[in-house]
């Protein structure tokens, strides 16, 4: 499956953290907002500010986020 086709199941309960963990290296801002159980848009404002909760990287014009960096803040 890829990053932007989310199902509505995987909306609505959000992936465990050993689903997270086999995520590639880097994933969507919209998938990593599934692993926060936040939505999209939130997850983009947040990103803007620079107060997403996991690390994001700029690839090109779009931002990625470091999956390790999701387990670390999720493991907490």
């Amino acid at each position: 499956m890829k990053d932007e086709e989310l199902d509505v199941e995987q909306l609505d309960d959000g992936p465990t953290l050993e689903e997270v963990r086999s995520w590639p290296a880097t994933v969507s801002v919209a998938r990593a907002a599934t692993a926060f159980g936040i939505s999209r848009s939130k997850a983009y404002e947040l990103v803007a500010q620079g107060e997403f909760p996991a690390r994001v990287i700029a690839a090109g014009a779009s931002r990625r986020v470091i999956t390790a960096s999701l387990v670390n803040v999720l493991s907490c």
